[in-house]
């Protein structure tokens, strides 16, 4: 039973992926478009897809929020430690973007843990040390366990939980490009060294836009 509800979530999260492909917004003046949902309020403003607030612990045992963000750019992946399929093709890929946009500080970056019940706080701090990175400029964190879940599906990102899967969990690659407005503007497959190749273009793009 737990099999099929896992495979019938999976199915919706890949469903909301494809439309999560298509822009809710054309691009302005050849501006990156807006990705996700869209509402219009009462004055007939256009309310785009935002990533909601949140409140996680990093690999120094900082409280991160929102607020760590603000006035940045970030980019935002989903993975866990001890991940023997994808995980490592993805970080050699978030290297990339650290060390081009290293000396940038309009952008940051942010690696959500999957395995809250393994990947503690000194956990992700020995792996923050292995990558060798700044850790003001690439936070690890970890959080309560629905907390993180629910902020994948606000990412538009696969990570469930399955015992079939290699590692124990199910998750996705990709890698998601958000504004200093909290808006959801590119993604990549970071698995895929010519995606990233696109993906160092268009954050390049918006940080000139920003």
């Amino acid at each position: 039973m737990q099999r099929l509800i896992s495979g019938i979530v999976f199915i919706l999260l890949l469903i909301i992926g494809i439309l999560f492909v298509i822009p809710s917004g054309e691009s302005d003046n050849g501006k990156l478009p807006i990705f996700g949902f869209k509402d219009v309020d009462n004055k007939g403003d256009t309310i785009y897809h935002k990533i909601p607030d949140f409140s996680f612990i990093d690999q120094d045992s900082n409280i991160i929020t929102n607020e760590t963000f603000a006035g940045k750019a970030y980019i935002t992946d989903f993975f866990f430690i001890h991940c023997p399929s994808i995980c490592p093709k993805v970080k050699a890929q978030m290297m990339r973007i650290y060390d081009e946009f290293e000396n940038n500080d309009q952008l940051l970056m942010i690696s959500h843990s999957i395995d809250t019940r393994n990947d503690t706080v000194p956990a992700l701090k020995a792996y923050a040390n292995k990558l060798d990175v700044n850790t003001e400029k690439w936070r690890f964190v970890t959080g309560e366990h629905d907390l993180i879940y629910e902020m994948a599906d606000d990412y538009f990102i696969t990570a469930l939980v399955d015992e079939d899967a290699p590692g124990g969990f199910d998750h996705s690659g990709t890698l998601i490009l958000v504004d200093k407005n909290r808006h959801v503007r590119a993604s990549a497959n970071g698995t895929d060294p010519k995606s990233v190749d696109e993906f160092l273009v268009k954050i390049e793009k918006l940080l000139n836009e920003e």
